[in-house]
Formats: C-alpha cells, structure tokens, sequence
C-alpha cells in the first residue's frame, strides 16, 4: 500500500513538472461558464460549507477543482476536499518555517495519496510599470529617486527564487490588483491587464492563481457581450502559453545566491528588469560543481571559510564575482585593490575580479547597471536594444539545439524590439498570441551572436531559433 501512494505522488509530481505553466482562475459566484468556453481546466473556489454547490457545478463544467486554504487548515480542508471529488489543494505556508511545511506536506500527501497539494506564493506584485522603487533599509523604507527609465514590477525574480526553495513543483503564485482607482474598483483590470499577467505566468514557465474581478464574474455569467468580447482577448494568451511534455530550461550564466527574497528583492528584480538571466543558489550550494558553466556570481548571503575558498577559486579562474554586504575576512582581502569607492571596493583576483558593496544595496538601479557592466560583453547570453519595458528570458530545449526566447513588453504599447541573442542560428521563427504563427525573421550574424528584429511586440511574443547546421567537409581526400 505504501508503495502505491509513493507511485501515485512521483505519477502526479511527473505529470505537473510535464506542464510549462497553467492559469489557475480563482472564482467565487455560485456557477460558472463551462471550462470550455473559459479557455482553463483549473479553478479555485472559496472552502465554506456555502461553496457546495459551486464544487458541484465547477466538476460538471468539466474544471478540475482546487480549493485555497492555510496550513493550519489543511487536513480539515483535505477531508471535505476528499469528499467533494475535489481534485487538490492549494497551500499558503504563510510564515510558517519552511521545515515545518514540509513535514506538513509530507503528512498530507501520505493520508490522501490521491489529492494534488500545491504551495502557493502569494508574494507576487501585478506586473506593472513604475517611476521609484521602495526598499527597506534597517526597517526603515526608502524611496528611490525616479529616473528617465521605468521601472517594472515583474514576477521572474519571485519565480526563481520559489524554483530553488520550492523544488519538487512548478512554481505557483498569486497577486491583488491595484483596484485604488475609483472606476478600476468598479469595473476591474482591462483585458490587457489579464493578458499581462497571463504573458508572465507563460514566458517564465510557472503557473498563476489569476484573481477575476467580481464584475466580470457576474457579466460572464449573463452572457454580457462586452464581458464576452474582454476575456476571448486574455483566452487568446492563455491558449498560446497551454504547453505540455518536456520543459525547454532555463539558459543562464550568472547566479545570485540568496537566503531570503525579503532583504534583496528589488535588486534581483532589477537585474531581471536588465535582461541578466541569472538562477538562484543557495548558501550551502555554493560548490564548484554547481558553479559549472557559470560567467558571475551575486551574493547577497552570508558566506563560510568553505563557500569563501570556492569564490576565490570562481574567480582565479577568469570569472566575475559581486559580494554584498559581506562580513569577515577572505583570500582576495590580501590583494591589493584595484579601485575604491564610497560604498564598494574592486580587487583583482587571478584572472577574474571581485566587487564588494558594504551595506545594504539602496539604488538597486544602480546596482544592476553596475552589475551588468561588469559582465563580459563576449559572454552575455542576451542583449536587448529599443526595450526599455520589455523582459527576455531565454530557454534551451534539452531534446535538442533550439533555443526559445519569450518576450514580454509591460508598456502594451506595440514596438520592435532589436535582439542579439548568444550563438550561431540560421532560421528566427516569432510567433505571439495577436498574430498567430509563425513569421520568419531576418537573421545577422555577428562576432559569435545571433541578431534580429522582433516587429510590433505589443504585450508578448516567442522566438523559436535553430542553429546553422554543421558544415559537411565533402571536399575528396587526397
């Protein structure tokens, strides 16, 4: 019997890391349209005794049904779930200790093997565009002076953090709409809104509770035609991001090695914001051997003698290495350095560099220029021209050699964004969810990168790039 609940849980876990990402709409009404003419199969529905027959109708619509409850509210949850031919739950940890969650879900999914539990994050921000950024400085916030460059709030740096501390499932999180504005209260996001939030979820491959607006709940319900006209717009993006099998992984030479989202969020969020494709180590991963096809390191945790050695050893070898906050004493303090500002000092190290910022990092604008600059140009897997608002995450599918680029511009004005992309790629395939697929793009190859001209990207996009195929020497030996 144990063996079979262990089957059924690596069966469950396999079939939803086979999934790049889904739309999770939360509603509240006492029906809903069918899954069908919504464009999603997963739902979330309030957990009281008054949401029975929603559960009913939900199931009979053809939606897979999830519920939405705490930790401490899980097993209570799990039993009426279980009865209710719910397919799962969705978990927020809130501050409960991250051990603590995971002995709860081990507990969980041992006594009821056949519902799906899911963490969920609810530290996610609406995507949107901003002047200033908010950081906290010893407990004290702080705002950033605006800049001629937008900032913009994204969700990619809460997606890779979540995919480090959170393995074992695709990331799952949820946001509250900024509804401050009196008309946007009453009538709720506009469809570009939605369609941004569902672009993000898709290009960074996790999987979203989407909040519906009561309005547009009820609308939808009586077949209003203006409600109908709104969502087929976002359905369009959810159906362009509905992939299944093997997920294509994330391409990234650059890590920022975190304990916490809290304390540095703005600055990885930045970093994101440049187009730096990074992935998040922890401490205790700080290992040569997980530091393998690495370009540079941003640490922002504290670090042991060991972990000490293994940056010394990163950058003696070529390699860049950024240290925030550091404290004790470490191999590259016995060089002399090579430049000393207000707030950071250079050293020399080998044949790579180290740069220490002292103290918290208050312009994370700043800070990810600086960040950027430092990068070897020869070596940047991505570089964006004419996209201010707009992020690049790149992929490489693990079956082969093509590399997949999404785009998504948080301005939703359409505009051509230049794309220099690492390596040699003979064919450019653009495919977005308003113009369908597939537009073949003009290629230019240049110095070891590929470069080309993404037209009209107005909310999202894709690139599909294949490599020049290998020259054949067909030439007689002599």
């Amino acid at each position: 019997m144990r063996l079979w609940k262990i089957t059924l849980l690596l069966l469950y876990l396999l079939l939803a890391l086979s999934a790049w990402g889904r739309v999770f709409v939360r509603w509240s009404l006492a029906d809903v349209p069918s899954a069908e003419s919504l464009g999603v199969r997963e739902l979330v529905v309030p957990s009281d005794a008054r949401s029975a027959a929603l559960m009913e109708s939900a199931r009979n619509h053809g939606y897979h049904v999830y519920t939405n409850v705490s930790l401490k509210q899980a097993s209570e949850a799990a039993e009426s779930v279980t009865k209710n031919g719910l397919s799962g739950i969705i978990l927020d940890p809130g501050e409960a200790d991250p051990a603590q969650v995971d002995e709860s879900l081990r507990a969980l999914r041992s006594r009821y093997p056949k519902l799906v539990f899911l963490l969920l994050d609810t530290n996610g921000k609406q995507p949107d565009m901003r002047g200033q950024t908010v950081t906290k400085r010893e407990g004290i916030l702080e705002v950033s002076s605006p800049t001629a460059q937008p900032w913009i709030d994204s969700n990619l740096a809460l997606v890779r953090f979540d995919q480090t501390f959170r393995p074992g499932q695709l990331p799952v999180y949820s946001f509250h709409w900024d509804l401050s504005d009196p008309l946007q209260r009453e009538q709720g996001p506009s469809a570009e809104d939605y369609s941004l939030a569902v672009a993000e979820q898709g290009a960074f491959h996790a999987d979203l509770v989407l909040d519906l607006h009561e309005k547009l709940q009820k609308d939808l319900l009586r077949n209003d035609q203006h409600a109908w006209a709104t969502w087929n717009r976002v359905k369009k993006y959810i159906s362009f991001y509905s992939h299944t099998g093997d997920q294509p992984r994330p391409r990234a030479n650059v890590a920022a090695v975190m304990s916490d989202m809290e304390t540095y969020y703005e600055a990885i969020n930045l970093m994101a914001r440049h187009n730096i494709p990074f992935r998040v180590l922890r401490p205790e991963d700080l290992t040569a051997r997980n530091l393998n096809g690495l370009e540079m390191l941003v640490v922002f945790a504290p670090m042991n003698v060991e972990a000490g050695k293994t940056i010394a050893e990163f950058a003696a070898s070529g390699r860049n290495v950024v240290l925030v906050n550091l404290r004790g004493a470490y191999p590259w303090h016995s060089a002399t350095p090579i430049r000393t500002g207000k707030r950071s000092v250079a050293y020399e190290f080998g044949k790579g560099r180290i740069v220490e910022f002292s103290g918290p990092i208050t312009e994370p604008e700043i800070f990810a220029q600086d960040v950027r600059r430092l990068m070897d140009r020869n070596k940047m897997l991505i570089t964006l021209w004419n996209a201010l608002t707009t992020l690049a995450v790149p992929y490489r599918r693990a079956d082969s050699r093509e590399t997949i680029v999404e785009l998504v511009n948080y301005a939703q004005e359409p505009l051509d964004v230049q794309v220099q992309v690492a390596g040699s790629f003979s064919s450019a395939q653009y495919d977005s969810p308003e113009r369908g697929c597939c537009q073949s793009l003009k290629t230019t190859q240049r110095g070891g990168f590929t470069e080309f001209v993404v037209p009209e990207l107005k909310i999202a996009g894709r690139i599909h790039l294949r490599p020049t195929a290998p020259r054949s020497d067909t030439t007689p030996q002599r």
